[in-house]
């Protein structure tokens, strides 16, 4: 593993010189995570950040029904984590586990703490880094409430396709806030449409 992905993320987070970028990326440590293992147990306190270099990872609840929901997936080149647990130091109320054999490159709390004090730029990568996940994690939540199914569906093979080929069905229609019927159904009008436009 090389940190090639890692240290551009850095740069298109944050331009900065390549040796300061190198710096940064210094920080983080490889880590394999095996098909179906987990990053993070609902309870626990997330102690680590996981940059994803390959596979997919998701992060997933349950309803107060007992129903499984996927609440996010994480490919190539995002970051894997429990915001609000890694930084306030709280249980997590969801679980973050991996669908494929994954490679990451992880920080722990105290070494991103450490950074944070004495590297400038760390710190400001940092602050762009959770800004443009709590972006994406807001237009979900809007999403949700202002999307069809069909929309929320488009949007994400078009975005993130690759979730398409690694994913059971199952997950991405919880992700979806829609049944696995309803999925089929859409699956099928999107290729047509597609394959008639």
């Amino acid at each position: 593993m090389n940190k090639e992905n890692l240290i551009q993320f850095v740069q298109q987070v944050l331009p900065m010189s390549r040796p300061k970028a190198e710096q940064l990326a210094a920080k983080f440590m490889p880590m394999k995570i095996e098909r179906n293992g987990y990053v993070l147990k609902e309870g626990k306190v997330c102690h680590e950040s996981h940059f994803i270099e390959s596979g997919i990872v998701r992060s997933y609840t349950y309803d107060v029904e007992g129903n499984e929901v996927t609440t996010a997936f994480y490919a190539k080149n995002t970051f894997a984590t429990d915001l609000l647990s890694f930084f306030k130091r709280s249980p997590a109320r969801e679980y973050i586990q991996a669908i494929t054999d994954c490679e990451t490159w992880y920080i722990s709390y105290d070494d991103m703490q450490a950074s944070f004090h004495t590297i400038p730029e760390f710190r400001e990568f940092g602050r762009l880094n959770i800004v443009n996940q709590y972006s994406i994690l807001k237009e979900r939540m809007l999403s949700m409430l202002q999307e069809t199914a069909e929309q929320r569906y488009s949007h994400l093979i078009n975005s993130s396709p690759e979730i398409f080929q690694d994913v059971p069905l199952k997950y991405i229609a919880t992700y979806l806030g829609i049944t696995d019927t309803s999925l089929s159904r859409i699956r099928k009008e999107f290729a047509k449409k597609n394959a008639g436009g």
